[in-house]
């Protein structure tokens, strides 16, 4: 089960009011209804966002952390779904956005509805592909504009950074790692990981981290898509490495989440041929 789009702005009103009462009334809910919707987002994520007082809400550092990422990608969610309503008048009411499978079932759905909403007379057409073949098809012209991950130089294509996210450690519960707030990345040295292929844009930047922290990696499993990560560890065939946005831990899970430290991110980059809108940053 994903997390809703309204659920992320129900988080990110609470942390700015950090009262559940002045949030319901800032969003025309109920004080019990925004409780329950961030008491989901906490379950969903395996991560305790909010320590509640009978004063006031607090952030916990990982609340303080989403809270500020969500607003940021929160505005640029709406900065892009306006700009992008004035790119589609110039391409006739058609839109075609590539991304790889992971961007596509946890992003791209929530802006395409929010556009359908905002602007009824424009088609957008998703390409979920890995990330090589959507760097290749903004050069071929097949789409109109790709969202990659950490990109590299590029100089035949128009990129510019639009967000960024933490890579999170994912291991079962009853993991010596489970009972930690932050995980260094030296306690991984020895452990058995199960990461996905080279393929993704994510991997380069996993390996790149492990050994920049002296690790040498033991990967037992490299599989092909990110949600099989979540039943191999849940069968304790290792632990694993895997972005914020592949979260939420399906429901039920034995598994949880924690931060790894130092903080590793990954950069999503718009790119096209040619610069057909500016993402505004902030």
């Amino acid at each position: 089960m994903n997390y809703s789009l309204k659920q992320l702005k129900v988080f990110v009103t609470v942390a700015q009011e950090k009262s559940f009462s002045r949030a319901g009334e800032r969003i025309g809910l109920s004080q019990s209804a925004v409780s329950h919707s961030v008491k989901e987002l906490e379950n969903h994520t395996g991560v305790r966002l909010l320590d509640r007082t009978t004063r006031e809400v607090v952030l916990t550092d990982a609340g303080q952390q989403l809270a500020l990422r969500l607003e940021r990608l929160l505005d640029e969610l709406n900065s892009t779904l306006r700009d992008t309503g004035r790119m589609g008048q110039q391409l006739s009411g058609k839109v075609r956005v590539a991304a790889s499978q992971t961007i596509s079932a946890h992003l791209i759905p929530q802006c395409i509805a929010e556009s359908h909403r905002r602007y009824p007379d424009i088609q957008f057409v998703l390409h979920d592909r890995p990330q090589q073949w959507v760097m290749e098809s903004i050069r071929q012209g097949d789409v109109d504009f790709g969202i990659v991950i950490d990109p590299g130089p590029v100089g035949d294509l128009q990129c510019e950074a639009i967000l960024s996210e933490p890579f999170f450690l994912l291991c079962h519960r009853d993991s010596a790692l489970a009972v930690e707030d932050y995980v260094p990345w030296q306690a991984l040295q020895g452990a058995k990981l199960v990461l996905q292929d080279t393929r993704p844009g994510s991997r380069p930047l996993i390996d790149a981290a492990l050994a920049r922290n002296g690790i040498q990696a033991n990967i037992v499993q490299e599989i092909g898509h990110p949600a099989t990560l979540f039943p191999m560890v849940a069968a304790g065939i290792g632990i694993s490495i895997l972005p914020a946005l592949a979260l939420p831990l399906p429901e039920g899970s034995p598994l949880v989440v924690k931060r790894i430290t130092p903080v590793v991110e990954r950069q999503f980059d718009a790119g096209a041929q040619e610069e057909p809108f500016t993402f505004h940053r902030r």
